[in-house]
């Protein structure tokens, strides 16, 4: 199917009851990967249990897991002929397993329907559960990405519910039971951190084995959410993605419109050639 507007991917998605991570948190690139039919599907709901302070997806109690969902963002991912396919979803601190499952029937779904795609999760913390990790890991994804977002010294004011050193561990987690896997985490910056706290997230994550790293400007949602404190200059971000590269990522994404999936396709593509 060839979509020519912004508004055929919007009604095919509702008409799928599907959620996308663009629209629920307000992403400045959604038009243009509406129009270049790409998104990233976002599961579990459009409601999270957690209250970050950069996040405007709403927090809300959550309705339970649609059965029907995996296997339409399969037929969605398949009617925009996506080569690579990003699922992410809220955080369901509700759910036993945090929705592990829903992203492994997801996967499932998507080989189904597209088994020459390659496919990344961005998933949650999981509250830590090793057993709801390993569902996911043996669901056997391309890409196992999870967001650190900021340093830590700007980590409890950005992620309240989050813990940094648990979210270094879940990366670490999945390298260590399948070093095949691709690991990726990504953060903001313009949070008031500064250079040296950015180079520290950097060695924290080459530690744990994480592969890919993406670095974007923060733009507050609303004035309800966490303050900007700076707009960092083209030049930083070329000198972050240097330095994280020399630190031995095997991909960098970094400049001001950098999300954790933006471009997520083109991006696997390099990827695939420094393996």
């Amino acid at each position: 199917m060839d979509f020519e507007s912004v508004a055929e991917v919007t009604r095919m998605l509702r008409t799928l009851k599907l959620h996308t991570v663009c629209e629920g948190a307000r992403c400045p690139n959604i038009s243009e990967c509406f129009a270049r039919s790409t998104a990233t599907f976002m599961i579990l709901g459009d409601v999270c249990t957690r209250n970050c302070s950069f996040c405007a997806i709403p927090q809300s109690k959550p309705l339970p897991p649609d059965p029907d969902e995996p296997r339409h963002v399969a037929e969605a991912a398949g009617q925009m002929a996506l080569r690579h396919v990003v699922v992410t979803s809220v955080t369901r601190d509700d759910l036993p397993d945090g929705g592990a499952m829903q992203f492994a029937f997801t996967i499932e779904e998507i080989k189904k329907r597209l088994p020459s795609a390659t496919i990344e999760v961005l998933i949650p913390d999981l509250k830590g559960s090793q057993a709801s990790i390993n569902v996911i890991i043996d669901a056997k994804p391309h890409i196992i990405n999870h967001n650190m977002e900021t340093v830590p010294s700007v980590f409890n004011r950005v992620r309240p519910m989050g813990n940094y050193a648990a979210s270094l561990s879940l990366l670490k987690y999945v390298k260590s039971q399948n070093p095949a896997v691709i690991t990726k985490s990504g953060i903001m910056v313009g949070l008031g951190e500064t250079p040296d706290e950015v180079e520290h997230v950097m060695d924290d994550l080459r530690r744990c084995g994480c592969d890919v790293m993406t670095i974007g400007q923060y733009l507050p949602p609303s004035s309800n959410h966490a303050l900007l404190r700076e707009y960092i200059t083209p030049e930083q971000f070329e000198s972050y993605k240097t330095i994280a590269l020399g630190k031995g990522f095997l991909y960098v994404a970094s400049s001001p419109y950098v999300r954790s999936s933006y471009n997520a396709a083109e991006d696997m593509e390099l990827i695939k050639k420094q393996l």
